[in-house]
């Protein structure tokens, strides 16, 4: 069951996360480094702050796309390695929440476009010679595999930083 869309006002959020430019079929590879993430963080006595997270920041589907793999933390980490703090910016955003496995997120993620569509929404999103460069397109992972491992089950939020 979805719910949302729905556009809501996020604050800025600090966290911690790893980047890397794929192919869309490679985004799974950046999705895959969570684990290492949570790992850095727990080594450092930093709790998640909420749920892990895919960042979409350039976006070419023909060429690459630069993708990032985070984790909210409740203050500022310092760059180390792979792993760089940063801040998700605070705005309005379309959000909508997807139950599903994650192939049926495409289809989800359209449905969200073509809401923002019929309402004259703009995304905060401008081209780039790599590619379109979003301010925030997001997917929160909100369901933990371990805890549920039907797959049409798991929770995702997407959200999608509108334009000012």
């Amino acid at each position: 069951m979805d719910v949302g869309p729905e556009i809501t006002q996020r604050p800025e959020q600090p966290y911690a996360g790893i980047s890397a430019w794929v192919t869309m079929a490679a985004v799974g590879s950046v999705a895959d480094r969570l684990p290492e993430i949570f790992g850095w963080l727990g080594a450092r006595g930093v709790a998640p702050a909420g749920p892990p997270f895919l960042r979409y920041h350039v976006i070419d589907m023909e060429r690459q796309l630069l993708v990032e793999a985070g984790v909210p933390v409740a203050l500022p980490v310092d760059d180390d390695g792979d792993i760089r703090g940063n801040t998700l910016p605070a705005g309005r955003f379309a959000v909508m929440t997807h139950t599903g496995a994650p192939p049926t997120l495409v289809a989800a993620t359209a449905a969200l476009l073509e809401w923002a569509a019929e309402r004259g929404l703009r995304w905060d999103v401008s081209p780039t010679d790599a590619g379109e460069k979003w301010g925030g397109r997001l997917e929160f992972y909100l369901t933990n595999p371990a805890d549920q491992p039907d797959t049409n089950q798991w929770q995702t939020e997407l959200a999608f930083r509108l334009a000012d």
